[in-house]
């Protein structure tokens, strides 16, 4: 069965941004399916337009911004 975006519940999500990028915490549900955490990074070019990227590794800033958030959404698993 192919990915269908209707099916896709956004039950959470919370943003933190600097200068350069923009992390996304969110709490997503598949088919009315178990809940599930995602983290997402969105890197700034030099125009300022924010542009997809692999998550990767992160670095102390980032957890310590990304860290809250994920505490914040653990309620929304339930």
């Amino acid at each position: 069965m192919p990915y269908n975006n209707q099916l896709d519940e956004k039950v959470f999500s919370k943003v933190w941004e600097n200068d350069s990028e923009k992390l996304t915490v969110s709490i997503h549900s598949y088919n009315k399916g178990q809940k599930k955490l995602q983290i997402t990074r969105e890197n700034k070019n030099a125009q300022g337009d924010l542009r997809f990227a692999k998550l990767g590794r992160m670095s102390k800033e980032e957890i310590e911004a990304v860290l809250p958030l994920m505490q914040e959404a653990i309620p929304f698993m339930d």
